[in-house]
């Protein structure tokens, strides 16, 4: 199965948004979901309910996040963390093309991806 996308608002972009979903990619957001302002751990949450592979450029509390989850045996649908240096939004967009067309949502369960490696 693909790769569905729940992109939170410190990675929201609308150009993003409106690029992937020109090119077929199913992504929401914390605008489209009501969520924001939650805190990190209800966004990763809601993510996993979703079955959504959470976007985030918060790497630092999101990872911490992850390795809780690891330890404590629970599972979410994946994260990709982009990167603090700054990606136009066409690079952004073909970097996650090109992790999504390479990963199932399989795949991506209980793991973490850094955009910089697409």
């Amino acid at each position: 199965m693909q790769i569905h996308l729940y992109i939170d608002e410190d990675t929201m972009s609308r150009s993003l948004m409106k690029g992937l979903r020109a090119r077929g990619i199913n992504v929401i957001s914390v605008f489209d979901e009501d969520t924001v302002g939650l805190d990190d751990a209800t966004q990763l949450e809601l993510a996993t309910k979703l079955n959504r592979v959470l976007c985030t450029s918060n790497t630092g509390d999101f990872y911490q996040l992850h390795t809780e989850y690891l330890e404590q045996g629970k599972t979410h649908a994946g994260i990709i963390f982009v990167s603090q240096q700054r990606y136009s939004i066409g690079e952004q967009i073909r970097r996650l093309l090109n992790l999504i067309s390479e990963k199932s949502a399989e795949e991506m369960q209980y793991q973490v991806e850094f955009l910089s490696a697409w």
